[in-house]
């Protein structure tokens, strides 16, 4: 009797999905690290009652303009304030306050921008020069600007951070919407008698999606830039609230006379945050984009 021949082995299937995420993560040592100082930053944020050894408003006169020691870890400000926990405390409000801004950015823009690039024509033309007229000012003007006119309270601060990321997710969304309307699904999708708005938002904007959270990743960064900005200028979050910015400001006037604390620990988490945010969305960047897929 002749003997079977052993069945071929067939390549093993690539991984998909969450394991295959894990795997380009780990591949990728820098967006690793970064994610997980994100994940720490958000953990604190959420557990800050019980991270804080002190209460972030509780004064002590006593204990005004103590550097750093065993007591009081990061050292505390002229009103006797640790510095640790107010800046534990203020990473609610300096990580809540630019994913807010930034997911209703991207929710108009992306809405804005799509409808813009799918109907083109005189809507294009009208919603491109608004665009046009929002990015003539710089986004910093624009905000100081926003902010003054509209107040510092935290909602605000929101909806001026995402007045000016607005522009940028209509651009890109628009550019994205222009490139695939063209493209042979889109086609088929009219082919079958599917509504514009259904072609629009079902068919297309899903494929516009990785520009989109890779603009999202790096916007938080400028958005948390941008606010601190605002609260050294006076313009943003204001005391008694802690938040990065605010208390960098306060710093800055205590740095001729030593007390470097009140300054630089302020400005580290502000620094270490935006770098992360940026090294997430570089490495979203690489994971996202099909002609690396391979490389990593």
């Amino acid at each position: 009797m002749a003997s079977l021949d052993a069945a071929p082995s067939r390549p093993a299937a690539p991984l998909r999905g969450l394991p295959a995420l894990w795997r380009r993560l780990r591949r990728n040592p820098v967006t690793f690290a970064a994610l997980a100082v994100v994940i720490v930053l958000i953990a604190v944020a959420l557990l800050a009652p019980v991270v804080a050894p002190f209460d972030p408003d509780a004064t002590e006169a006593a204990d005004a303009l103590q550097s750093p020691s065993l007591s009081h870890l990061l050292g505390t400000d002229v009103y006797g304030r640790d510095q640790l926990s107010r800046i534990v405390f203020a990473a609610r409000v300096d990580l809540l306050v630019p994913f807010a801004a930034t997911a209703a950015a991207l929710a108009l823009g992306s809405l804005v921008g799509a409808l813009a690039g799918f109907r083109g024509g005189f809507i294009d033309q009208v919603v491109m020069r608004i665009t046009d007229a929002v990015l003539a000012f710089p986004a910093l003007v624009l905000a100081m600007g926003l902010s003054a006119a509209l107040g510092n309270s935290v909602g605000n601060i929101v909806v001026v951070l995402a007045v000016t990321q607005i522009p940028v997710y209509i651009r890109l969304i628009r550019g994205e919407m222009l490139r695939v309307r063209e493209m042979e699904y889109a086609e088929a999708a009219r082919t079958v008698g599917n509504p514009p708005w259904r072609i629009a938002l079902v068919h297309l904007l899903p494929n516009c999606v990785p520009p989109l959270i890779v603009q999202a990743t790096l916007a938080m960064g400028f958005a948390l830039l941008t606010m601190a900005a605002l609260s050294f200028l006076g313009l943003g979050i204001q005391p008694p609230d802690s938040e990065w910015g605010e208390m960098t400001a306060e710093g800055a006037s205590q740095m001729v006379t030593g007390e470097w604390w009140l300054f630089v620990f302020p400005g580290l988490a502000i620094m270490v945050t935006v770098l992360t945010f940026n090294l997430i969305g570089d490495g979203l960047r690489d994971f996202l984009d099909p002609r690396l897929r391979g490389v990593r």
